[in-house]
């Protein structure tokens, strides 16, 4: 009996550290993975699937945005912004810059863009002050298409082929550089699929 006891408080020692080492090595994985990769190239499920269905009201009585425009048989951009959001002031000269690009404009690329829970009062402002980029404004006032689409935050971008398959997505804000990197380069990439 004597040899139980002197080799049972050290096993007893190590239990009680058990709990303390399993949350530490937990604790070191979640802080790796807080750092871990760009949070602006967030994946997306739906690239390369077709667009989910689109049936947004417009803004003042104009026409909406519906499904046959993102499978006219050309690329479209949608950028789904809202006026409240101050990255999406940000990023609206960019959005201006794309939408007054000839030689997209040439190839037929059209700026959509779906207004995410806000006011036809508030964007009519917004895109009065500031210049309108869109072809279209869509409003997704409940933010169910917002959903579907898989948005995880205002503003994102996404590049639809014609024939309604979503390309390419960009969450956050546009910048000059990324238009001209990585936007730009992928709208023409979707030009050229087989699929537009």
């Amino acid at each position: 009996m004597s040899a139980n006891s002197e080799t049972a408080p050290p096993r007893r020692r190590w239990l009680a550290f058990l709990p303390l080492a399993v949350f530490a090595v937990v604790a070191a994985l979640l802080f790796v993975r807080l750092y871990a990769g760009d949070p602006a190239k967030l994946p997306s499920a739906l690239i390369g699937q077709s667009a989910p269905p689109l049936t947004l009201a417009g803004l003042d009585g104009a026409a909406g945005l519906t499904d046959a425009d993102l499978r006219h048989g050309h690329v479209s951009v949608i950028n789904v912004f809202g006026s409240w959001c101050e990255p999406c002031h940000h990023e609206h000269p960019v959005l201006m810059a794309l939408a007054a690009d000839d030689a997209l404009k040439q190839k037929g690329v059209v700026l959509y863009g779906v207004a995410q829970k806000d006011s036809s009062g508030n964007v009519r402002r917004f895109l009065g002050a500031d210049g309108d980029p869109y072809a279209k404004v869509g409003f997704d006032s409940d933010g169910r298409a917002g959903i579907d689409w898989g948005v995880y935050g205002v503003p994102e971008t996404f590049i639809v082929r014609g024939d309604g398959t979503i390309a390419y997505k960009v969450v956050g804000p546009l910048t000059a550089e990324t238009l001209e990197s990585e936007v730009k380069p992928q709208i023409f990439k979707a030009m050229e699929s087989p699929r537009s």
